[in-house]
């Protein structure tokens, strides 16, 4: 299975401008841009590729431990996922990802906390984007509600 996404830029890195398209149609004619990339604290000028890879992770982690949870019989009510992509300056110039640390609150009934770990890490190494981030530094911070 392929999925594809399109993105048109133009201008130069700090002065141009781009959109990003989705198959889906989630995203169309989504603008990004240096700004938004990396003077933009609060996000709120567009998206930026670093946004995107925390989102996939995170809705793919959610979609992994639910799967292994359901397996062990105690499947989740609610997983709340949430992935921090960091990102900056790298030692030999240019920009690099550092890390995709998750943090992860679930609802799971019959469940003790051991065994829950247990699972989200598992779901952690196990996740496609997670092996996809195999040059970074993930980590993981799982909680019972």
């Amino acid at each position: 299975m392929n999925r594809h996404a399109t993105a048109v830029w133009k201008g130069t890195l700090t002065a141009g401008t781009g959109t990003l398209d989705t198959q889906s149609g989630a995203l169309s004619k989504q603008p990004y841009s240096f700004k938004g990339r990396f003077q933009d604290e609060s996000g709120k000028s567009g998206t930026n590729p670093e946004e995107l890879i925390a989102a996939a992770h995170a809705g793919c982690f959610a979609m992994q431990l639910s799967h292994f949870l359901a397996e062990n019989g105690t499947p989740a009510e609610e997983l709340n996922a949430e992935a921090v992509v960091t990102y900056g300056a790298a030692a030999e110039g240019g920009f690099e990802i550092t890390e995709s640390a998750i943090k992860l609150t679930g609802k799971v009934p019959g469940i003790d906390a051991a065994k829950f770990n247990e699972l989200a890490e598992q779901a952690k190494a196990g996740c496609p984007v997670s092996k996809a981030l195999g040059a970074i530094k993930v980590t993981l911070d799982a909680r019972l509600a």
